[in-house]
């Protein structure tokens, strides 16, 4: 596999397919046409499919929905039901299952700023079970939820928090949300993907920290996380791209462009980071509406959410 930043199990099976010509070993995948989106369930069920993948063994389910871009409310909501339908059939919680959702990232900048937001807009009903648990209505399971922030703003390892608030509330599963990044513009503000093998908090934007996943927590942690950023690399790829596909269409001298053209997706990404580093090869990029697409996307999120976790706002 080429050298490529993504966080998406989808893109992760593309690049080795590209790279070998083949399927992934140790990989089922699953493709389904929901309508204006495509639900893609990849399943890593060996190491050496975890080792091909760069995956942990486990779930990724990815809903790709470019009709997010438009924010229409009527879409966003056939999307988030699609997501409900998903967290479910991962989650398996029975009746008294208490949720400690965490929102990952920095509040204070926007691409990382999906976590928080989404915590800010789920129903939060663990108070209510503790102090006043005949005013909870039928449906409804104890929820929790913190944004920690990040290492440079609290000097505490998010693991860390999450690991003591984890050890004093007992709960029975952790779904953290964070950014992640893409290999594809298409994907950016497009796509959400859901896995049951945890988390790196920061990953999106490159910061790895300790992870969060069953083996440091003790209990099942699912992951939803959304690509806010794609590598300048990879603009500056799929900009080469779109200007050799244009000659080629206007009939344009080979010489001018074969040189390029000829280079594998890997060999063009890696010649532009290279050309790049002295520039800052760590560059990342995020659309000029991001502030817009980030807040709606907080919510589908979050109501996707509330509706898996508790069967009285099922409506599907």
């Amino acid at each position: 596999m080429i050298s490529v930043r993504t966080d998406l199990a989808i893109e992760a099976r593309e690049l080795y397919k590209e790279g070998s010509g083949r399927e992934v070993p140790g990989v089922e995948v699953e493709e389904v046409n929901a309508g204006d989106a495509t639900v893609s369930r990849v399943h890593v069920f060996n190491e050496i499919g975890s080792k091909s993948m760069g995956k942990p063994i486990g779930h990724y389910i990815t809903i790709e929905a470019p009709g997010l871009m438009d924010n229409e409310p009527k879409y966003n909501e056939g999307v988030s039901k699609l997501l409900t339908v998903e967290l479910k059939n991962l989650l398996q919680l029975n009746d008294n299952s208490l949720v400690l959702i965490v929102g990952l990232g920095n509040w204070n900048v926007t691409a990382d700023s999906l976590g928080p937001k989404v915590v800010d807009r789920v129903q939060v009903t663990r108070q209510i079970f503790q102090y006043a648990p005949n005013e909870i209505d039928k449906g409804y399971r104890p929820v929790c939820a913190i944004a920690p922030g990040v290492l440079g703003i609290t000097g505490i390892e998010t693991t860390d928090i999450i690991r003591g608030i984890v050890d004093r509330t007992k709960p029975d599963v952790v779904i953290a949300i964070d950014a992640l990044a893409s290999r594809r513009l298409t994907r950016v503000n497009t796509t959400i993907q859901v896995s049951d093998t945890g988390i790196n908090p920061g990953s999106g934007l490159g910061n790895y920290r300790t992870p969060l996943n069953k083996q440091t927590l003790g209990i099942p942690v699912l992951a939803i996380g959304l690509p806010t950023v794609v590598d300048a690399a990879t603009v500056a790829r799929d900009a080469i791209q779109m200007l050799i596909d244009s000659m080629k269409k206007q009939g344009g001298n080979p010489n001018e462009y074969q040189f390029m053209d000829d280079l594998s997706e890997g060999q063009k990404y890696n010649m532009i980071r290279e050309v790049l580093t002295p520039f800052e090869a760590n560059l990342v990029v995020t659309p000029k509406e991001a502030d817009e697409l980030i807040d709606s996307i907080s919510g589908i999120i979050s109501d996707g959410l509330d509706r898996a976790i508790h069967p009285a706002l099922t409506n599907i």
